[in-house]
This record gives C-alpha cells, sequence and structure tokens, in this order.
C-alpha cells in the first residue's frame, strides 16, 4: 500500500496499470463467466433508506441533505411488508437467473449487518434484521445467484476525502484519510464475502466521482477473487475494462452505444457484457414516476440484448415497506410468459452471425440462428450472407417452413403476414 505524498498521483496509478496486467482467472471464474453469458436475464434491485423520501437513490444528494439531517431517515425505514420469497418467486416468474442488489449506495448506508459501522440496517432502523442474509438464503434455496452492488463513492464517510464530484453538501469536515476509507471499504467487501454463502458477483459504481484517484483497484479485486474465486467482478466506471474485472456493464445502453453519454469513455472488450436499465426511468423507488416503460418495449430491449451478446439487467426500486410496485410486477409476470416461450432464442445463446440492424438481431446456439424481427419493414427479408450454408428456416412459433433463397447477395426470407408477431417474430435457421 504506497501512501507516501512524494510519489507522485500519475506514478502511482501508472505502478498499479502495470501490475494489474498480470491478472489471470481461476478455472471456476471462467466457469462463472460461462454460466453468466448463459444466464442472460437478471433482476437489478435499488433499495435503501432514501426509498422512504421516495424521490430515487440520489436524494441526499439531489436535495442537498446534510449528512446530520440525513440520519434521521433509517428511523423510518421499517421494511414489515419484504419478504425474500415473494421477491425470489417473482424472479423465477419473471425468467430471471440471478438478482443483483445494493449492498450500499453513495449514501453509505449498509444494507446489511456490518461489523465495522453503526450506519447500517441492523443497528439504525427499527426493522434490525439483515436483509440480504434473508435474501442470500433464500437464493440459495431457490436455486437463484446472489450479486452485491457495492458503491465506491460514499457520501457519509469523513474518510472519503478529497470529496469527489458529488456530495458536496453533506456538512463533512474537509479532513480524511483516503486508505483508511479503503481499508473499510474492503472491511465490508470481506464481510460480504465471507458470511453470505456463495456469491455471484461484485458489482461496483461511483469510481466516476474520481476517476483520477488512487483506488488501490489491483488489492481489492485480488482480495474478491481470494476469498471466492468464482466470484465475478465488474465495474460500472464507464471506461474501458480494467485488469482484474470480469464482464463489462453498460449503463442504460447496449454495448458500442452511448445514447445517454455514460459511456463516452468506454471500449467495448472481450470480456462478458451486461446492460442495466430501468422500469421506469428510476432505479430507487420514486413515488412520482410513471415513466413506465411497455412490456414490448423491454421484452425487445432484452432481446437485443442479446443480439449484442449482452447480459440483460433490469432493474426495480423496491418501496421503503419492502414490496415491489404492482406495475412492476405485472410487466416482470408478463415478461416470464414470454421467456416460457421463447426462452430457447435468449438462454444459453450468445450474438449470433449477423450484426445487429434496423430490423432486429440474430442470436446463435450450437447449429440453430434464430433471428429475432423485433421491426418488420418488409414482407421480405435480406439476410447477409455469413459463410455458412443453410438448409432449413421455420417460424419458431409454429415450424412453419419458410420460403428462402440463398444466392450472393444473401439470404432473403419470405415472411408470411399470418406468422407477424408485433413483439419479435422469431425465426430458426439451421445450418
Amino acid at each position: 500500500m504506497i501512501r507516501k505524498t512524494i510519489i507522485p498521483l500519475f506514478l502511482v496509478l501508472a505502478i498499479n496499470a502495470s501490475a494489474q496486467t498480470t491478472y489471470t482467472p481461476t478455472t471456476e471464474n471462467l466457469r462463472s463467466r460461462e454460466w453468466f453469458q448463459d444466464a442472460k436475464f437478471g433482476m437489478f434491485i435499488h433499495w435503501g433508506v432514501y426509498s422512504v423520501l421516495g424521490d430515487g437513490e440520489w436524494v441526499m444528494n439531489t436535495q442537498f441533505i446534510d449528512k446530520q439531517t440525513y440520519q434521521k431517515l433509517p428511523s423510518f425505514f421499517n421494511p414489515v411488508n419484504y419478504d425474500p420469497k415473494e421477491w425470489v418467486a417473482l424472479v423465477k416468474a419473471a425468467g430471471m437467473k440471478y438478482i443483483t442488489i445494493t449492498s450500499k449506495h453513495h449514501d453509505g448506508f449498509a444494507m446489511f449487518d456490518s461489523k465495522l459501522t453503526d450506519w447500517d440496517i441492523a443497528d439504525r432502523t427499527p426493522y434490525k434484521k439483515d436483509i440480504l442474509k434473508m435474501l442470500a438464503d433464500e437464493c440459495r434455496k431457490e436455486g437463484i445467484k446472489l450479486f452485491f452492488y457495492h458503491s465506491h463513492l460514499d457520501w457519509y464517510q469523513e474518510n472519503y476525502f478529497p470529496r469527489g464530484r458529488t456530495g458536496q453538501t453533506t456538512g463533512r469536515p474537509e479532513a480524511g484519510d483516503w486508505y483508511k476509507y479503503l481499508d473499510y471499504m474492503d472491511g465490508q467487501l470481506t464481510e460480504l464475502l465471507t458470511n453470505y454463502g456463495e456469491i455471484g458477483g461484485i458489482w461496483f459504481d461511483g469510481f466516476w466521482d474520481k476517476k483520477d484517484a488512487d483506488w488501490r483497484l489491483e488489492k481489492t479485486y485480488k482480495l474478491i477473487h481470494s476469498l471466492q474465486p468464482a466470484t465475478l467482478i465488474s465495474n460500472n466506471h464507464h471506461q474501458a475494462v480494467i485488469p482484474g474485472e470480469d464482464f463489462q456493464a453498460f449503463e442504460k445502453d447496449l454495448p458500442g452505444h452511448n445514447t445517454t453519454g455514460f459511456s463516452e469513455e468506454s471500449e467495448v472488450g472481450e470480456l462478458p457484457f451486461e446492460t442495466c436499465e430501468t422500469m421506469n426511468n428510476s432505479w430507487g423507488f420514486n413515488l412520482q414516476d410513471k415513466r413506465y416503460k411497455s412490456t414490448k418495449d423491454l421484452i425487445q430491449y432484452m432481446v437485443k440484448a442479446a443480439g449484442y451478446n449482452s447480459n440483460f439487467l433490469l432493474n426495480v426500486g423496491p418501496m421503503p415497506d419492502g414490496r415491489i410496485q404492482p406495475e412492476f410486477v405485472s410487466t416482470l409476470k408478463e415478461m416470464g410468459k414470454w421467456m416460457e416461450k421463447n426462452g430457447e432464442t435468449i438462454y444459453g445463446t450468445r450474438g449470433g452471425p449477423v450484426a445487429p440492424k434496423s430490423w432486429g438481431v440474430t442470436t446463435i446456439k450450437n447449429n440453430k440462428i434464430y433471428v429475432h424481427v423485433l421491426n418488420a419493414e418488409d414482407s421480405n427479408l435480406l439476410i447477409p450472407d455469413f459463410g455458412k450454408k443453410v438448409k432449413s428456416i421455420t417460424s419458431f412459433s409454429s415450424s412453419v417452413k419458410l420460403k428462402f433463397k440463398q444466392d450472393a447477395y444473401g439470404i432473403t426470407i419470405v415472411i408470411p403476414n399470418e406468422i407477424i408477431d408485433k413483439t419479435d417474430t422469431i425465426f430458426v435457421i439451421e445450418i
């Protein structure tokens, strides 16, 4: 651990970057990556004491709430209707294979019984229980993998100093020991990877708050992989993958896209991909956010993600009493019904041989290519040649054989009107 201030920051970063290039994933880790890519669909959960105010997970920053005032919130957080069995049952009904839940968001509040601080659910709320322990037990019972979102950024801890771009109005003293904060963060990660059974992955966020700081990532990543070699690491840092990470996260965008501005410095790498999105426009519970995405839109986003060789992590922000909004429940169950019928074309696939087009995407599994037509532009679909002889093309929903022609221009498929599905018309090409 380098603490001497006589070493310039740029040199520290250069040393760390060089050391991190030695990362080699274990056999267990590679198996986890393969499972992850096969799983394709997961639930993101943003839940914390901020849900009491019903204004999203950034409320401490956006409403300029100082630390002393914010400490009143936990006394109002009593999720008596939290039922991990209901949550996990909903995950399975939606066709999801894993959960990624906030263990600590930017407000620094631990949603588990941390022994390193009393700023946690067990010590500060009337609920007193460790919701992550309850969820971990239920996930293990039902075969759902559990991942933890953990924020690098912390608006509460005084040792998070110098301050970053956010959290300037929380009333903390203008002093602190940065490396003590990193020790604290590593200590909480050790708790999470020691006391909650097998953990699928750690999903970091907040690096972008101080992207030029010495985050000591090599040490943190080594700690995680030493405690649980199969655990995957991702970091929503909005830039190229850093050695030690196991899959690449894209926030509210498909790999290679930058419609939101979060991926400006991202380079699409060689690791497995995951894109995350919200069901309305908020991550944490937001009482007034009624911009609900339709089932069709979310299914099409999931299908597009698979076509881009990416997982889809779909977020819910539970209410402060522990229930998931009925609007979300309804849509998730509808997505689950679609997956029951069409999951073969998503689970276990990889991005297909045809690059995503305006009409849709392709996925592939063994000798089958699944063509997902999300926007039927014509009764004839021309697919670029991908160098394989086509044996047959059938409708996935009805098994009706389709007329096609394969020539120098590509593969032309005739689409009968009666098989067109407004959400996703799926063909199976056997090669």
